[in-house]
């Protein structure tokens, strides 16, 4: 009996004693520099493959895999020319630099438009950033002007800047406003200190004050489209567009509530604004159907789940916001968010969601989701998920390296 047993232990003895020790993650500051990196290689060859169309900009990639393009007046137009200054400020090469002002230029008769409200991520985005790198006048004289186009849209009877104009997609709306709109006011009140001019933190703080008082749920879940009535400046629809139903949770309009209530707090220190974007982030981050990798299905009460498309486009979104907030607020509360945080950037940095070199269309990341309810842009790139996931590489680098 001994005869057997003895041999079986030793058995035993090789078999766990050779297994394979747990795999330890990168740290996260490697995880970043590669990405960068990567993300400045893929930049570059999205650069060049449009040197010879000086008029176009990316936006995604059709069901064969080819490159979409826009031109200046789509909205997106501003985001891949903020993703090479981030990009050029993270490694400072000529290269990046001229195809940084290259494109960046390519968005400039936009500091014109009044007839979207989307003027805020065409130029901040692109002149914004290159002003702020750069510091040369006539970037910021473009921001000036693209503020003075953005105020006419504002409406003081209702205290918000209107999102869409009239059109046969819209018209069941009087006075549409999104929650996307936040995202349009940090120029306003950049310009505001730029300029010395109230007017655009008057116009941004109305408009903070009046989405926070009609946009949110009790749960801080954020409707998508509030419309108003124009003679009484009232509440007339609750509705959505882009997400799955009125009453659902759009994952994309939950993050461009958090970051635009964060930026609002950076802007003016008003508290109340800090509280709003700490009860939004309460809301996502302890979502029972926020999966595992924190990167949201494209709404959080898709029909679905756990096989809805997810949107990296709202992870890189709120992950971004996430990074910004942890500086505001109390240290155990800033924990939970860098946690959710770098997640979300271990995620969107691993194969499951960042592409290969020269793959995706020269895109950075994959599986984004732009307007599921028309079935357009589905379980694609999106060059504003590739700037808000730079953006959020660029943050957590800088906080790492003030730690």
């Amino acid at each position: 009996m001994h005869k057997q047993i003895i041999p079986f232990l030793l058995v035993l003895a090789i078999v766990f004693g050779c297994t394979a020790p747990e795999k330890k993650e990168k740290p996260l500051g490697q995880v970043i520099n590669e990405s960068l990196d990567f993300a400045t290689q893929q930049s570059l060859l999205m650069a060049a493959s449009l040197k010879d169309q000086p008029d176009r900009l990316p936006q995604t990639i059709d069901k064969e895999g080819k490159l979409v393009t826009c031109g200046s007046s789509w909205w997106v137009s501003g985001f891949f020319p903020g993703v090479l200054w981030y990009l050029y400020e993270n490694t400072p090469t000529d290269s990046l630099k001229d195809w940084a002002i290259n494109y960046t230029l390519r968005v400039e008769d936009q500091q014109y438009t009044t007839d979207n409200h989307d003027v805020g991520f065409m130029i901040f985005c692109s002149f914004g950033n290159a002003y702020r790198l750069t510091g040369d006048s006539a970037y910021k004289e473009v921001i000036h002007t693209a503020s003075n186009s953005l105020i006419t849209r504002f409406n003081p009877t209702i205290g918000c800047i209107r999102s869409w104009d009239y059109a046969s997609w819209s018209a069941q709306w009087q006075y549409p406003v999104i929650i996307d709109n936040m995202m349009n006011l940090e120029m306003l009140e950049w310009s505001s200190k730029a300029f010395d001019d109230t007017v655009y933190s008057h116009i941004a703080e109305s408009h903070a004050n009046t989405t926070m008082k009609n946009h949110f749920r009790d749960d801080f879940s954020s409707y998508h489209v509030i419309s108003y009535d124009t003679i009484t400046g009232q509440v007339e629809k609750k509705n959505t567009a882009q997400g799955y139903s009125d009453d659902s949770a759009w994952a994309r309009g939950q993050g461009w509530a958090l970051y635009g209530y964060t930026m609002m707090y950076r802007a003016t220190g008003n508290k109340a604004y800090l509280e709003q974007a700490e009860g939004i982030a309460g809301f996502i981050i302890n979502h029972p159907n926020l999966p595992e990798d924190k990167i949201p299905y494209w709404d959080f009460d898709a029909p679905n789940i756990p096989n809805a498309k997810r949107d990296a486009s709202a992870g890189a979104l709120i992950c971004s916001a996430l990074i910004e907030l942890s500086g505001y607020v109390p240290a155990e509360k800033s924990k939970e968010y860098l946690a959710v945080a770098e997640t979300q950037l271990r995620s969107l940095s691993s194969p499951a969601y960042r592409a290969g070199l020269g793959e995706n269309g020269n895109f950075i990341l994959k599986h984004s989701v732009g307007h599921m309810p028309n079935g357009t842009e589905v379980d694609v790139p999106l060059s504003y998920a590739d700037y808000y996931y730079v953006e959020a590489l660029t943050r957590m680098k800088k906080l790492l390296e003030t730690e």
